[in-house]
């Protein structure tokens, strides 16, 4: 156990979602896992252990924000033994092509965290996800027949609604080819590279910056399933 996590290294399989709402991971346990159990609640994060195609996988919520991320990230890759984590997560769409419920998979992500400053590199650091697990995620996508775009993201420490900037925060990234915003994928792949793991960060465009045009309400739930099954079809298919 860790001073985040309280389930035992037995209770964590060796690939595990990550959603940032804790209820998300409940909704995935509830809902598309078989035999889930509660195996985590430290602070109300919540983690649990299930069966999907007759393979072991956990669901993890990692809270919000990159150091949130980070933390939880770094204490599955080293304390649990995880080899795999699939985050899935939501983001503002940065790009006109992208429409509200397509997936977004994070090839590399840009960020204005001074997070890797950690690592004491001598310049900026782009770290990117694990390709094997992009490739199978394109390709079950594909099959499903689940728009998805793959490119780079821009990971922010700041919510891009409330930003003071207002437009200004989000457009140079979208001139620079960024296809979404989100808060989290820089850390994750940063952590992921550190600690030799791997990482794949799926997200659901729920928000445009661009349109204005974002889910109602009742889509906030139901609009994120095409996300779920392709993660958790990525996770059955590697260990």
């Amino acid at each position: 156990m860790t001073p985040h996590n309280r389930a035992s290294k037995a209770d964590i399989a060796p690939v595990v979602l990550a959603p940032g709402d804790p209820l998300r991971a409940k909704l995935v346990a509830e809902h598309f896992l078989e035999d889930a159990r509660l195996v985590t609640d430290v602070r109300n994060i919540l983690g649990y252990t299930g069966v999907y195609k007759n393979m072991p996988v956990s669901v993890l919520s990692t809270g919000m924000g990159g150091p949130s991320v980070g933390i939880y990230s770094y204490e599955l890759f080293t304390d649990y033994g995880v080899n795999a984590i699939i985050r899935i997560g939501t983001c503002g769409g940065l790009q006109p092509s992208i429409e509200v419920g397509d997936l977004v998979a994070a090839m590399t992500a840009s960020t204005d965290s001074n997070w890797a400053h950690q690592y004491n590199l001598k310049g900026s650091y782009s770290p990117v996800c694990d390709a094997n697990l992009l490739l199978r995620a394109m390709a079950i996508a594909k099959k499903l027949e689940i728009p998805m775009h793959a490119g780079m993201v821009f990971s922010s420490d700041l919510f891009s609604s409330y930003n003071a900037l207002g437009e200004d925060s989000w457009q140079a990234w979208a001139r620079m080819g960024a296809l979404a915003q989100d808060m989290e994928t820089y850390a994750l792949y940063s952590t992921a590279a550190w600690t030799k793991k791997h990482a794949l960060s799926l997200l659901t465009m729920t928000d445009s910056c661009v349109t204005g045009q974002g889910f109602g309400d009742e889509m906030r739930t139901v609009g994120l399933y095409p996300m779920i099954e392709v993660a958790l079809q990525v996770a059955s298919e590697v260990r």
